[in-house]
């Protein structure tokens, strides 16, 4: 039993994902015998609907100066922001001079957009490798977790903000009552809060639980999003759907009052109820899907084992930490993972050891499946994958259900 870290209701795990090691933390092999394990379990709290982890390591373990992930990576990702700043910036950005922040901003792949239509801004991030590549791009960035002490320091230096914005970093918070405390300091009377992350009711559909890892201390509704800000007095003024990551919501919140709600969130609210995503039964089937899945994944690969296939990982990501401790997939079933980032090049996959090696190697000598892990990618992967497939390459993907493609 616990205590659900929006509402204080006591609450307890509908699962577990059994012992996982931190989603990011790629290790050597002297690395293996300290590596990190905790119980990833999930829980849902019938009074405020919202999905959280039952535990969730200390920030510093997951985010500090050998975070492995930087968002400039995907040059899909690098135009979505761009239109995300282009947004926030005609639609909400209504003073002279406005300054923007941006929490958890990593290498500065947002901020650039800001700085090349002269907005003033600042990205707060706690991982001092991916900070120090947002500030050699000449990005104001300030290597901090963002809480009501950091509003205060920015408010003096900079003054207060016309709109704060996160993508793919508040459902990594969990004191998430810090950041709203925080907003009270940080925000103009009619500032805005943007912020996009993985969306509840995809995952539910799509049994994306891949999605749910240490990073990931919350999967948001509007339900629970609205619930958690009006304890601060904010309200929910817009809901937007986005592609990304297979599937997340942004959400757009201000002062009780002062700005009016759009339709979509009426609507939104509404169809979160139709889905059940505000029903303890909704979970306990997602938990069964989840079962159904793991057995059917495991099955697919040992009989590309007993085949005599070849099977390399595609894209050493966060999300298959998940996938591969719960399913207990480790290299007699997956012969590499091929993966573009030098960061994790030469290193292991968290938990079960799959060595990482440069994409290089996988077109060398293409295998007969690739197991499609960055699958929220696919458009993009599949494009610049065509030579695999023509030479007979086929991908096997698990979301939303496995199968061979």
């Amino acid at each position: 039993m616990r205590q659900c870290v929006s509402c204080r209701t006591n609450i307890s795990p509908f699962m577990s994902f059994g012992r996982q090691p931190l989603a990011n933390g790629f290790v050597t092999r002297e690395q293996f015998a300290n590596e990190y394990f905790f119980e990833l379990a999930a829980c849902f709290c019938p009074t405020c609907k919202m999905f959280q982890l039952a535990e969730q390591p200390e920030p510093q373990r997951m985010f500090n100066e050998n975070y492995a992930f930087f968002s400039g990576t995907s040059k899909y990702m690098a135009e979505h922001f761009r239109k995300f700043a282009e947004s926030i910036t005609q639609d909400y950005l209504e003073e002279l001079d406005p300054f923007v922040v941006e929490i958890g901003s990593n290498d500065g792949i947002m901020l650039q957009a800001f700085k090349a239509k002269g907005v003033r801004h600042l990205g707060i991030e706690p991982s001092a490798n991916v900070a120090e590549v947002s500030k050699e791009r000449g990005l104001s960035t300030l290597l901090a977790f963002f809480n009501t002490d950091t509003a205060r320091r920015v408010v003096t230096e900079h003054g207060q903000a016309d709109a704060f914005l996160g993508a793919n970093v508040m459902c990594h918070i969990a004191d998430l009552h810090t950041v709203a405390e925080g907003l009270q300091v940080l925000l103009k009377p009619r500032g805005v809060v943007a912020f996009e992350d993985p969306y509840l009711g995809d995952v539910i559909e799509k049994t994306s639980y891949d999605q749910i890892y240490d990073e990931h201390m919350f999967l948001f509704s509007a339900t629970s999003v609205a619930y958690l800000f009006s304890q601060y007095g904010m309200e929910l003024i817009d809901t937007v759907p986005q592609e990304t990551h297979g599937g997340s919501m942004r959400y757009f919140l201000a002062r009780r009052g002062v700005r009016a709600a759009s339709p979509r969130v009426a609507e939104r609210l509404d169809q979160e109820r139709a889905l059940g995503l505000d029903q303890p039964a909704t979970f306990e089937q997602f938990r069964k899907n989840c079962e159904r899945s793991r057995e059917q994944l495991v099955s697919l690969l040992r009989k590309c084992k007993s085949d005599s296939r070849r099977v390399v990982g595609y894209a050493a990501t966060s999300k298959s930490t998940t996938v591969f401790n719960y399913c207990d997939i480790s290299s007699d079933l997956i012969e590499f993972i091929s993966d573009t980032t030098p960061a994790k090049q030469g290193k292991y996959s968290p938990g079960k050891h799959i060595p990482v090696l440069p994409h290089e190697r996988f077109r060398e000598r293409y295998p007969d499946y690739a197991l499609l892990l960055a699958w929220n990618h696919e458009r993009e992967i599949l494009a610049n994958e065509q030579e695999f497939m023509k030479r007979g390459g086929k991908w096997i993907v698990f979301v939303p259900r496995v199968e061979i493609r």
